[in-house]
């Protein structure tokens, strides 16, 4: 989901965010949209989503990210939850471990299910919680080295990095789609006849059109 709009906004991003259950994910969500902190923050039932608008190089963008609970019994729901998304927040807690084992698989459900072109940020959340440390800052960045991501630690309770995230991850989708814009118009110019009017077909016959993009 990476359309151009209306007047109110330039560009609509859909953004997951995804990890085992009790990560953060809803904090990091209210922290990010509404910057609010819940300490009594419940398990998240089904799927919700919120939406902020801000400024990507001089653009609007309204970021439109959703949140799903972690268990097992809510992962029927993914095909739905990742169809048009061109972001994903992979969240772990660096206080479990086992949250953070969890990341190749929540990888793998990803790369299954959403589109190859996805920009995927990880995040080992709850930084606050240094004492309690069971996943080093160190561990969390050779796996995203090996896998190709962006990587922070962050802290909803703290507000540490959590625009710093999104901001990456948005941006990094706007270049993205401000490439592919540019070389369907170069390619659009290449076949013009010099002297006539040139005739520009919206939509992409190549069949190698990637879902969740535009041209503008």
């Amino acid at each position: 989901m990476a359309h151009r709009v209306d007047h109110e906004y330039d560009y609509l991003f859909k953004i997951v965010l995804i990890g085992d259950s009790g990560v953060g994910k809803t904090n990091i969500l209210s922290r990010f949209t509404r910057n609010e902190f819940c300490l009594e923050s419940k398990s998240t039932i089904g799927v919700e989503f919120a939406t902020r608008t801000l400024q990507v190089e001089g653009k609007t963008v309204k970021a439109q990210i959703w949140d799903t609970a972690g268990q097992e019994r809510y992962r029927a729901i993914t095909s739905a939850y990742y169809r048009g998304a061109v972001g994903a927040l992979m969240v772990y807690d660096i206080t479990k471990r086992q949250t953070f084992d969890n990341v190749q698989r929540w990888l793998r459900e990803l790369r299954d299910h959403a589109d190859s072109n996805i920009v995927i940020m990880m995040a080992g959340n709850k930084s606050d919680l240094n004492h309690l440390r069971a996943v080093t800052e160190e561990d969390g960045q050779a796996l995203s080295e090996r896998e190709g991501l962006s990587f922070l630690e962050t802290s909803a309770l703290e507000a540490t990095n959590i625009e710093k995230a999104f901001q990456t991850i948005l941006t990094e989708i706007y270049h993205i789609i401000s490439k592919k814009a540019l070389a369907a118009q170069e390619a659009a110019a290449s076949t013009a006849i010099p002297g006539q009017g040139t005739t520009i077909n919206v939509t992409d016959t190549s069949g190698n059109t990637k879902r969740g993009c535009c041209s503008t």
